[in-house]
């Protein structure tokens, strides 16, 4: 398993049969490279799945809308979104499926992942619809403010300000 294995989420084509009843793979076009990443992908997923990278910050596009085109024409049996841990940019892709989803009315089964440490790590479908409303992260983190401690330890940018 190489990066060559993935194509370009936005260049493929909504209707692929490949996609039929199958997984797909929408990974982070930065971690595409990583070690610990492709061992994961390959034992994983093997042939079992459509693998696409994209990266929201390169291609400044909204993704849901190819998402949704995916899932009404080419009827994948799941999606699985694996980003990297704190990028605001591979959030967006998260965000992407969620809304596609929901656009579409399916009931397609859709899991997400982030890559942190060199670990692939589920994430709760929740999660991404809670980290959406800042509101809400707020009161958690209010209830709940050793958080940010856990936080410093992992965002630079959280000990740079600090």
């Amino acid at each position: 398993m190489i990066a060559k294995d993935f194509r370009n989420l936005l260049s493929t084509w909504v209707k692929d049969p490949n996609l039929r009843n199958n997984i797909l793979v929408i990974a982070s076009e930065c971690i595409a490279r990583e070690e610990n990443f492709l061992r994961y992908i390959q034992s994983t997923y093997s042939n079992s799945a459509v693998l696409t990278l994209a990266c929201p910050e390169k291609e400044r596009d909204t993704y849901h809308g190819k998402i949704a085109a995916i899932i009404k024409c080419a009827c994948p049996r799941e999606i699985h979104v694996i980003t990297r841990e704190g990028s605001p940019h591979c959030f967006l892709l998260h965000s992407a499926v969620n809304e596609a989803v929901f656009l579409t009315g399916s009931t397609i089964q859709h899991k997400h992942f982030v890559y942190f440490n060199g670990r692939v790590i589920e994430i709760d479908a929740d999660a991404v619809r809670v980290a959406r409303y800042l509101h809400i992260v707020n009161e958690l983190i209010r209830k709940v403010p050793d958080i940010v401690k856990i936080l410093e330890g992992v965002s630079l940018e959280k000990r740079l300000t600090k």
